[in-house]
């Protein structure tokens, strides 16, 4: 399986400015699986993933899964474990506590990858 350079940490990330959003991720860190679907090649997922990347890496998260994805003539997307978790567009962000999905990012959110998923996190109960 290949890397998304996409997700090397933005080195301009202010963790501090975002300490809310790391300090989630801090209290599952440990536990948190995060798997995420991109394309190097994508103008989204180079606009968001550094951030994320970056919020990540500030948080101490190590098991970050990458699934490089391919975009069809028709539009569709093509890669590993695109049918399996339906992915449709990219970026897509799933995080996983113990096996289960308790989180997901798609592309058309209209806030920044971390700040959505750490919401999404504190509203399922984890986190801070």
């Amino acid at each position: 399986m290949g890397e998304l350079t996409t997700l090397e940490p933005d080195p301009a990330f202010d963790a501090e400015a975002h300490d809310e959003t790391v300090s989630t991720f801090e209290a599952v860190a440990d536990e948190l699986n995060v798997k995420v679907w991109g394309g190097d090649w994508c103008g989204d997922c180079r606009a968001t993933l550094p951030g994320f990347g970056a919020a990540m890496d500030a948080a101490g998260v190590t098991d970050i899964e990458h699934y490089p994805v391919e975009k069809e003539d028709d539009g569709s997307k093509t890669g590993p474990r695109v049918e399996e978790y339906g992915i449709e567009l990219i970026p897509t962000i799933v995080l996983e506590i113990d096996g289960e999905e308790v989180a997901r990012f798609v592309e058309e959110e209209p806030v920044p990858p971390a700040q959505y998923l750490a919401e999404k996190l504190r509203e399922a109960g984890y986190g801070n």
